[in-house]
C-alpha cells in the first residue's frame, strides 16, 4: 500500500502529467498536489472539480442508478483532466484530479496507471 505522497510522485511519473491532486469532495479542499505550477493552480482545480463530481452524484442519485463512477474525463484543446473517486473503504470522499498535456501522454495508458495507483493507494 502507497501513502498519498508515494501515490502522487507515481502519478507525476505517467508520460504528460501536469498536475495531481488528492481532494475531499464534502470540503472542496485539496488533500495533497504535486505539480501545477503557473500554468496550473491545483487548488483552484481541485474546487472546481469538486462541483463536478457533486454534480454527476446528484445526477446519478436523481436517476436512481446503482452505478459508482469510476472515472471523469474533461478534454480541453491541449490538456486531459481526469477525476477518479476513490474506492477504497478509508477513500470515501476523496478523489484524485490529474491534468496531463495531450500531445505528451496515452490516455488508454494514463487511465490504466491511474486505476493501479489508486488501487494501491493507503489513506
Amino acid at each position: 500500500m502507497a501513502d498519498m505522497d508515494t501515490a502522487l510522485k507515481e502519478i507525476m511519473e505517467i508520460d504528460g502529467t501536469i498536475g495531481v491532486a488528492l481532494v475531499d469532495h464534502t470540503s472542496g479542499m485539496a488533500l495533497g498536489t504535486l505539480g501545477g505550477g503557473t500554468d496550473l493552480d491545483l487548488t483552484v482545480a481541485a474546487a472546481g472539480d469538486t462541483d463536478v463530481v457533486r454534480a454527476k452524484l446528484r445526477a446519478i442519485e436523481m436517476l436512481n442508478l446503482s452505478e459508482k463512477i469510476e472515472d471523469i474525463l474533461i478534454t480541453l484543446d491541449t490538456q486531459y483532466h481526469m477525476i477518479r473517486p476513490l474506492t477504497a473503504p478509508g477513500g470515501k470522499g476523496l478523489f484524485l484530479y490529474v491534468a496531463l498535456r495531450r500531445d505528451r501522454s496515452n490516455l488508454a495508458m494514463a487511465r490504466h496507471q491511474l486505476r493501479r495507483i489508486e488501487a494501491e493507494l493507503d489513506v
